[in-house]
């Protein structure tokens, strides 16, 4: 099959490789969409430092259909829309069995060829790895089955594969970790996909007012449409005072969803005595805050997948965006090819687009 290859410094490149058909528990599905997310871009950087074994194939916001599926899967079939979860849970652990499933602590990462399993991705008989679990830029991709969610098949799935991630992230994290209570006033600081997504669950909490928080004067419109009252520009003013003049002293809750220390910093000092801010990007290095704060009982949370039940809330997601209560169309920037990822990254980087989504 054709995929998106990362071997180091250089552009990904389109190559054909093996991928092994689907064993006991997993399920094999082609990839229709797969959503450009800002962790695959951390995934590249970490590549380039040596931090990750290469090649690796990225990839992880994926909408696609079942095309067969090993011994033992029940949940899916032949045929069913899905989309794939990059962190699947195993159900057994102290975390599933508490009910925190992204906190899992036996996900199907790529690690499983390390227990002496043959690696599901090849090329001449040498290992590919399967970014963030997934290896979504290629024509197909094989997942535990609990790594697929079956969803309603009129949903399209260029559109509702960004549920895969950065939808469920964003909405879940207002409304599943922080739980932004109806009423109360909101602060997110950058306005990618992510960001955006924290903002309309903001709105679906019902918060009075939503801060959008970013460095480029058009994410203002945009974050308008997910459900803003307001915009900051970070570029050109005080972020903590204007918030805080925007909110009358008293904002509830501040969300992360850059993933830098400052910004995080600055999310803490936005909010109230009492007041919740949440890290929702990832994090790459230490945060400084001030001690004195928490005897005001300011709390400083993180926030992974959007704390998502997954084969609950991924379902329920798309169901609300058919519904016409979650808005992912203005999510999709730009619809590209396989063979242009990397200028998909190049817009990313930019910052001139929300998503791309790239169609196999």
């Amino acid at each position: 099959m054709r995929a998106a290859i990362l071997r180091g410094p250089d552009p990904m490149t389109i190559e054909q490789v093996n991928l092994d058909g689907p064993r006991a528990c997993e399920v094999r599905v082609k990839v229709v969409a797969c959503g450009v997310c800002h962790s695959d871009l951390h995934t590249i950087n970490r590549a380039k430092a040596g931090a990750l074994p290469i090649p690796v194939i990225l990839g992880h916001e994926v909408g696609g259909i079942v095309e067969e599926v090993g011994p033992g899967v029940t949940s899916v079939k032949a045929g069913d829309h899905v989309v794939v979860a990059f962190r699947p849970n195993c159900g057994q652990c102290f975390f599933c069995l508490r009910g925190e499933g992204q906190l899992c602590e036996r996900p199907d990462y790529p690690e499983r060829a390390a227990a002496g399993t043959a690696p599901r991705l090849t090329q001449e008989g040498k290992p590919i790895q399967q970014g963030i679990g997934v290896a979504g830029y290629s024509e197909y991709t094989v997942m535990p089955e609990r790594g697929v969610v079956k969803i309603r098949q009129d949903a399209p799935l260029e559109t509702v594969c960004l549920v895969g991630c950065g939808v469920t992230t964003g909405v879940g994290a207002a409304i599943r970790t922080a739980k932004v209570e109806a009423g109360s006033t909101v602060a997110v600081i950058g306005l990618g996909g992510v960001g955006l997504n924290v903002v309309q669950g903001a709105r679906l909490a019902g918060a009075r007012k939503i801060i959008a928080i970013d460095t480029v004067d058009s994410k203002a419109d945009l974050a308008a449409k997910f459900g803003a009252t307001h915009f900051i520009n970070a570029a050109k003013e005080d972020v903590v005072a204007q918030a805080q003049k925007i909110g009358g002293g008293c904002v509830d809750y501040a969300f992360e969803a850059i993933g830098l220390g400052a910004t995080v910093t600055q999310a803490f000092n936005i909010v109230r005595a009492g007041g919740t801010a949440v890290v929702v990007g990832v994090v790459g290095q230490d945060v400084t805050v001030p001690g004195l704060a928490f005897l005001r009982e300011k709390r400083l949370i993180g926030s992974f997948f959007g704390s998502a039940t997954l084969q609950h809330d991924i379902p329920l997601y798309v169901d609300m965006y058919m519904d016409g209560k979650l808005n992912l169309d203005d999510l999709v920037s730009k619809r590209r090819p396989l063979a242009e990822v990397n200028e998909a990254f190049e817009d990313m980087k930019t910052g001139g687009v929300a998503r791309s989504v790239m169609m196999l």
